[in-house]
C-alpha cells in the first residue's frame, strides 16, 4: 500500500504539539491543531485547506496568528474547526488587530469556522474584505461523528475531557488508487494532471463505460490528449488497496469515559500519535492536569489495535528523560 497522505509532527516532543498531512501529489494539506508553526514552510502552509484545532489552549492555537499572517492578502479559503466557545477564540483574535486596510486587497480571503458540540455543529463565515465580521447568518447541522468528507477521505471527531471539550480526531482513507508505471508504458501515457482527474473518477464511481480524457500539458496549456473508456483504463494503469487510517490524541485524562471514545476512534488505525505528557511514577499529577501516562498511551495503543503509534507532548520535566517515556509505553503496549 503506497498511502496517499504522509503525517508528521511539526515540532518535537516537548514542544507545541501539532500533525501536518500533506497529500501526495497534490497540493493540499490538512492539519491537526496550531501550535508553533514556524518549522513549516509558507508553501506547506498555503496547502492546508482544513486545520482541526482540539482545544484552544495556547500551545495549540497560538499558531493561528502565524497561518493567518501567511495568508493573508490571497484568493484563499480555509475551514477551521474547535470545540464549544471555539467562535469566542477565533474572534478575540481576530478582533485584536486593526482591519482598515483590507478592502484595497484584490484577493479576498475568508475563513469557516466551525464550532463542535455533542450533537450538532455550527457553522461561521468571516470575510478579510469585510474585516472579519461575521458574513450572513450562523448555520447549523447535526453531528453524528464526521466533521469532513470527501469521496477519497473522511474526517470524524470525538469530544474527550480535559476539564474543557477536547476533540479526538481521525483521518480515514476510503481506499488508495495506486498507479500501475508498467500499464502507463503499455499505452504510451506519461504522469500529469490527469492523474488527479483519473483517481478522483474512481472515488466518486463514476460510470465506468464513460469516456475519460488524457491530457498532456505544457505550462498549463493541453497540448495533445486522447480518448479512453474510464473502465478499460481503469483496468490497465490503476491498482485498488485498502486506504489508510491515522488517530490524533491528545490533551484527554485517561477516564473510563475517554478510554472507551479514544479506542472506537483509533480502531485498528496504522498511525496512532498520541501524548505522553508523564511517566507513570507521577500518574497523580497526571490525573490531577488531565493528561495521559506513557503507559495508558501504551495501553490505549495495544487496546485500539493500532499497528504503529508515535508518542509526542512530553512534560518538560523528562527533557533527559525521553527514551524512558517510550520505553514505558512500548512496554505497555506489547503487555498481554
Amino acid at each position: 500500500m503506497r498511502p496517499s497522505f504522509h503525517p508528521r509532527l511539526i515540532n518535537d516532543p516537548f514542544s507545541d504539539p501539532g500533525l501536518f498531512i500533506p497529500f501526495l501529489f497534490e497540493k493540499k494539506a490538512l492539519i491537526f491543531d496550531l501550535g508553533e508553526l514556524q518549522s513549516l514552510s509558507s508553501k506547506d502552509l498555503l496547502k492546508i485547506s482544513h486545520a482541526f484545532v482540539t482545544h484552544s489552549h495556547m500551545d495549540h492555537f497560538i499558531g493561528f496568528d502565524y497561518l493567518l499572517r501567511i495568508l493573508l492578502g490571497r484568493e484563499k479559503k480555509i475551514h477551521i474547526f474547535g470545540p464549544q466557545d471555539f467562535f469566542d477564540r477565533v474572534e478575540g483574535k481576530l478582533s485584536a488587530y486593526t482591519w482598515n486596510l483590507v478592502s484595497e486587497y484584490q484577493n479576498n480571503f475568508s475563513i469557516k469556522v466551525t464550532e463542535v458540540h455533542p450533537d450538532r455543529t455550527l457553522t461561521r463565515i468571516y470575510s478579510c474584505q469585510d474585516r472579519f465580521m461575521p458574513q450572513g447568518p450562523e448555520t447549523e447541522a447535526p453531528f453524528s461523528g464526521i466533521l469532513l468528507r470527501k469521496p477519497s477521505y473522511y474526517v470524524e471527531a470525538v469530544l474527550l475531557d480535559h476539564r474543557i471539550p477536547c476533540l479526538g480526531l481521525s483521518l480515514v482513507e476510503n481506499f488508495y488508487v495506486n498507479i500501475i508505471k508498467e500499464g502507463l508504458k503499455n499505452l504510451g501515457l506519461t504522469v500529469g494532471p490527469w492523474i488527479n482527474r483519473f483517481k478522483k473518477a474512481i472515488y466518486r464511481k463514476e460510470d465506468l463505460e464513460r469516456d475519460f480524457i488524457v491530457t498532456w500539458e505544457e505550462r498549463g496549456n493541453v497540448v495533445r490528449e486522447k480518448k479512453f473508456q474510464l473502465g478499460e483504463l481503469v483496468k490497465e494503469i490503476a491498482r485498488i488497496s485498502p486506504g489508510q487510517k491515522i488517530a490524533y490524541i491528545t490533551d484527554v485524562i485517561g477516564s473510563a469515559g475517554n478510554r472507551d471514545k479514544i479506542i472506537n476512534l483509533a480502531w485498528e488505525a496504522d498511525q496512532l500519535f498520541i501524548e505522553a505528557a508523564f511517566l507513570d511514577c507521577d500518574r497523580k499529577t497526571a490525573k490531577e492536569k488531565y493528561h495521559l501516562t506513557a503507559r495508558e498511551a501504551g495501553e490505549l495503543a495495544r487496546d485500539a489495535g493500532v499497528k504503529h503509534f508515535t508518542l509526542f507532548h512530553f512534560s518538560p520535566r523528562y527533557s533527559h528523560r525521553t527514551e524512558e517515556i517510550r520505553r514505558e509505553a512500548m512496554d505497555a503496549f506489547l503487555k498481554k
